[in-house]
């Protein structure tokens, strides 16, 4: 599989404070990988990093097959990582006329990508009369122009309202499809969710888990119990390696299950060490849950 960025033991400090500690992920081409973490957890910085913004203080990072300078890779990317910087009173199309300038990209490029935020109807308005939404397209369309091969978006539907959202969220997938890798980083577990094929989970900087979101939601699920002898029940539960987890709230005990084991089994598998359930439910855990249990205690 095409490598497309490989961070290696990556950390920045700024004075006391480390943003970024010994981080290591990789990026494969043609997936959608989300950062994800709440403010502060160090996303802002890495993507800064890698794209030559900030300084890191120790570690490495490299583009592509590595034999590539950080300055000649990045043509091959696109990023909008602060609030689209463009001319209100220009229409979208000469914004992205000055944009080709910059890049060194033909003019031919404008309507393709137009067409592909769905922006076209509106290429010759004002930015100024543009919506939320409607810029941050501007802005995709505008890091498409060199047609990257990886676009990094930092938190792209932070501020719009729900009909913006979908169509961000909409967008990212549509290009996805097309075969460009993409990267974002978001705080917004439902976001990564809909949207990513994989993730990193960020806290204070470090790296909680970092994989398939399938893989990380497709837990085995945990149990909810409740019996006429919590203690016996509890002391059951940790000396038998299929339960993880216990949690104890006044008689509901919960237990993360190790294996896959259906609720008619546990049963079962009560009964015959003489322990009577008075209530037994089995749960799959949602990808919130699984975020809240991995910042959890950390």
């Amino acid at each position: 599989m095409d490598t497309i960025l490989t961070i290696n033991n990556l950390t920045k400090k700024f004075g006391y404070l480390t943003a970024v500690k010994d981080l290591s992920f990789t990026i494969n081409k043609g997936n959608v990988y989300g950062i994800l973490g709440p403010n502060g957890s160090g996303k802002s910085t890495t993507l800064g990093i890698v794209l030559n913004v900030v300084n890191k203080t120790s570690g490495d990072f490299h583009w592509f097959d590595g034999n590539t300078t950080t300055h000649d890779a990045l043509k091959k990317v696109g990023a909008i990582i602060e609030r689209p910087n463009f001319y209100p009173y220009m229409s979208a199309y000469q914004n992205l006329k000055l944009v080709c300038k910059i890049k060194g990209v033909d003019y031919s490029k404008i309507d393709e990508k137009l067409e592909i935020v769905g922006l076209m109807e509106r290429k010759d308005s004002k930015f100024q009369t543009y919506s939320l939404g409607m810029k941050q397209r501007l802005a995709i369309a505008s890091a498409l122009l060199n047609d990257p091969e990886i676009l990094i978006l930092d938190e792209p539907t932070n501020g719009l309202d729900p009909q913006g959202i979908h169509q961000i969220r909409s967008l990212i997938k549509q290009i996805a499809s097309q075969g460009t890798t993409i990267l974002l980083a978001s705080h917004l577990l439902d976001e990564v969710e809909k949207v990513c094929t994989h993730v990193v989970v960020l806290r204070k900087g470090e790296k909680l888990y970092s994989g398939r979101v399938d893989e990380m939601i497709s837990s085995h699920g945990y149990l909810e119990l409740k019996a006429e002898n919590t203690d016996g029940l509890v002391q059951f539960l940790e000396a038998k390696k299929m339960f993880g987890k216990i949690k104890i709230e006044d008689e509901l005990i919960t237990a993360f299950l190790d294996e896959p084991m259906d609720a008619k089994d546990v049963n079962k598998l009560m009964f015959e060490n003489g322990i009577v359930l008075t209530h037994l439910v089995k749960r799959k855990e949602s990808l919130e849950e699984q975020f809240l249990q991995l910042t959890d205690n950390n």
